[in-house]
């Protein structure tokens, strides 16, 4: 294979990458935990916050506090899971790069 053809089959190569990054980033991963579910972008963009319930006690804050962190968390495993296996053929060998 000469150095035109490499070069070539590499421009094409990030043009898929960047279109799969693209589709990732604009899709909406949505994360839940007991009667909280949150929205985000593939970008990591916190888009959308519902609470289940409609009246809470105060001691009920500091658990629905915990609550958020666990959905906006379980959104950004998600998105990770789905970035690695989308760009994952692209980046083999090539630690760090999403």
């Amino acid at each position: 294979m000469n150095i035109q053809a490499m070069m070539k089959q590499a421009q094409k190569l990030q043009k898929e990458m960047m279109e799969e990054k693209k589709k990732i980033d604009e899709t909406v991963f949505t994360g839940t935990s007991s009667f909280v579910e949150v929205k985000v972008l593939g970008n990591k963009q916190l888009v959308e916050l519902k609470i289940g319930e409609k009246n809470l006690s105060e001691e009920d804050i500091e658990m629905l506090q915990d609550m958020i962190v666990l959905a906006v968390n379980d959104a950004m495993k998600k998105i990770d899971n789905e970035t690695e296996n989308k760009m994952g053929k692209y980046t083999q060998g090539l630690p760090g790069l999403f």
